[in-house]
């Protein structure tokens, strides 16, 4: 039902259209013009002002022709990692690649090229389909800053899908976490190390008692926690005076995840009090977790469509977070699927020319099963 000559042919637009996180304002009007031209009603939110990104949320809407099928909605991010700038895609043997200088991109602007021939395929053949609604957002590889910048009223959908994850077409992420980041900082007192590192109290003696107590890594299957920077001192022959520590907690599982953060506090706080230091410690949500089951319409919705292009639906929990957990956790019910690329976030990052045909194929088969 796709052209697939078409298809390749976008893609390839896209990535070669440059929009590395922060500098989105070349392919926010590149897709605001498709997005015009297929009929939809267009707005740019204001995030950009919140953000300091070149530009805002794309906020879609297209009027059904089954006007009383429930409202489903899709997202993908147009923003990439860097090295994003002047990519310059080949297609090699059934795939799209770089030349190994930057990334390709295909996270996400094959969810982006397979949404846009989906929907172009659906219009030139007058197939019936309820209301849609797209969310393409801004800043999704800075923190998903424009999805936690979205204003949720404009959110009208009654359940809708992600396409941004790995894995191949066919994996539906029904589960992802909630993820705590802690912002410490640990003072101590400093001190000549060499003349008097008695009167000194050392941050970095604090901070690492505390870090070799604290369960960290793989908690269980559902929690993880992670130190991932440290930085403090001035010179060899001072006793450092302060630390500061960017830390993290994920966990599928609400009740595990403060368990897990409190453990992280307690141990910061006790180190410091045991050593006679202090230590402040910032607790931030930066999305929330969600969970959905075979009963639920989003799933339902996705194995139908799954099966209906001729894959196995293969249900996954994940361990890190999207753009679908932040709209889930405004009550939109989402789950997040697999599109195909692969080596993302690397400059050998390529996309199967196969699994982005099959993933415009599977928007097709997503809106016309959400209408049973």
């Amino acid at each position: 039902m796709i052209d697939k000559k078409r298809l390749l042919d976008e893609f390839l637009e896209l990535v070669k259209t440059d929009s590395p996180t922060g500098e989105e304002r070349n392919i926010c009007d590149l897709l605001t013009k498709k997005l015009v031209d297929l009929g939809f009603q267009v707005t740019e939110d204001q995030t950009a002002e919140t953000t300091g990104h070149q530009a805002g949320n794309l906020i879609a809407y297209l009027e059904g022709t089954k006007p009383e099928a429930p409202t489903i909605y899709f997202t993908s991010h147009m923003d990439t990692v860097a090295p994003g700038n002047g990519v310059r895609p080949r297609v090699e043997d059934g795939w799209v690649v770089t030349d190994g200088t930057t990334v390709l991109g295909a996270d996400d602007k094959a969810g982006l090229a397979a949404l846009l021939e989906g929907i172009r395929s659906l219009r030139e053949k007058g197939m019936p389909h309820g209301p849609i609604q797209l969310i393409i957002t801004a800043g999704e590889e800075s923190g998903l800053v424009g999805s936690k910048s979205l204003d949720p009223e404009v959110l009208k959908a009654d359940f809708g899908f992600a396409l941004d994850s790995n894995g191949p077409v066919g994996d539906i992420i029904t589960e992802a976490p909630s993820q705590v980041r802690l912002d410490v900082r640990i003072e101590g007192k400093a001190a000549h190390a060499g003349v008097n590192p008695e009167d000194g109290i050392s941050a970095i003696q604090v901070a690492s008692r505390a870090i070799s107590k604290m369960p960290l890594g793989r908690i269980d299957e559902e929690t993880t926690a992670n130190i991932g920077k440290f930085q403090g001192g001035s010179a060899s022959n001072v006793i450092p005076q302060v630390v500061e520590i960017l830390a993290e907690a994920r966990s599928r599982d609400e009740a595990k995840l403060k368990a897990q953060v409190d453990k992280m506090v307690q141990g910061f706080k006790e180190a410091a009090q045991e050593l006679g230091a202090t230590a402040e410690v910032e607790v931030t949500t930066m999305y929330p977790s969600y969970k959905y089951g075979e009963s639920d319409a989003v799933v339902q919705t996705a194995l139908a469509a799954v099966k209906k292009v001729g894959r196995t639906p293969n249900l996954l929990a994940s361990g890190g977070g999207s753009d679908a957990n932040v709209i889930a956790g405004h009550g939109i019910p989402t789950v997040n699927l697999g599109i195909g690329y692969e080596e993302i976030h690397t400059t050998q990052e390529r996309m199967p020319i196969e699994e982005l045909n099959k993933a415009a194929e599977l928007v097709i088969a997503l809106i016309e099963e959400s209408q049973k």
